[in-house]
């Protein structure tokens, strides 16, 4: 095969001048009923929290209709969290259809929905304190659902390096303790991931993921309700704020904390958990 360039079309600026087309427009997407939750939410108790230390992890469980919050307690730390069907971790986080559903970050009013063929929603987002951020200058904007989780096999690829506290490896040992399995038997169940208060966008040169300082404060928070019963887990990431790297054992790293609330009975008589996909699976046979 020949080794010649191609030559560039003599309508090459007409080609790049395409407007875009959404792929998946969500105007019909279920809406949720964010003043029926923040009024539910409002009369609810603490009924569970969990820290999580630096550079490790933890798991949480959630029932459905209770909600939960994640939080900078002590500095700039961002997190690594996936989520199981708690009654079939078969069922999981999708980060690729949430993002293709609602953008590269979420926030507010949006929905972490779960693998095939379950896809439904699993959990809402009710509260974000950093939704003033909005996206910056760079195309940069926080909570991603692009990054893939750090991970020793990247690593290993790219440093030679064995380092064991990423947030991949943290997410497989926390998930292996809670559920009593081997590591390799947990392994395969660990997800891409939300990455919490990360602030991270694509350069506009390379196309390339890049990650800068989170404006991430002690006492922010973000916060869901669950709508289907939740087995989480949280990694506290070994970059700290990820202001220079992100799998370290010399950034400067912080506790996170999951707060889980349950709301008083009766508060949300109206809501129902959602059902499986509806899809009936025929393929076309």
């Amino acid at each position: 095969m020949s080794d010649t360039q191609f030559p560039i079309p003599a309508d090459a600026d007409t080609r790049r001048a395409v407007p875009p087309v959404i792929c998946y427009p969500n105007e019909t997407l279920p809406k949720p009923d964010l003043a029926l939750y923040r009024a539910a939410r409002d009369g609810a108790e603490k009924v569970a929290e969990v820290t999580v230390p630096p550079r490790e992890a933890a798991t949480f469980e959630v029932a459905a209709g209770q909600f939960f919050r994640i939080s900078s307690i002590e500095g700039p730390q961002v997190g690594d969290l996936n989520l199981w069907n708690r009654n079939d971790i078969s069922e999981r986080f999708f980060s690729g259809k949430t993002r293709a559903l609602h953008g590269t970050h979420v926030t507010t009013g949006e929905r972490l929905w779960s693998n095939l063929p379950y896809m439904r929603p699993m959990a809402t987002i009710i509260a974000d304190t950093l939704d003033w951020y909005g996206i910056d200058a760079y195309g940069g904007s926080v909570h991603d659902v692009i990054g893939t989780r750090c991970d020793p096999y990247t690593g290993n690829l790219l440093q030679g390096s064995q380092y064991h506290h990423c947030c991949h490896s943290n997410l497989t040992r926390a998930l292996a303790d809670h559920l009593g399995l081997s590591l390799a038997e947990a392994e395969p169940h660990v997800h891409d991931v939300l990455n919490v208060f990360m602030c991270t966008g694509f350069t506009r040169d390379t196309g390339q993921y890049f990650m800068k300082a989170s404006p991430v404060r002690p006492g922010d928070y973000l916060e869901f309700f669950a709508e289907i019963d939740l087995l989480g887990a949280m990694s506290a990431c070994p970059g700290g704020d990820c202001s220079a790297e992100h799998s370290s054992d010399t950034a400067a790293c912080h506790p996170m904390l999951v707060e889980v609330f349950s709301p008083k009975e009766g508060s949300l008589a109206a809501w129902q958990s959602p059902a499986l996909n509806g899809y009936d699976r025929s393929h076309g046979c």
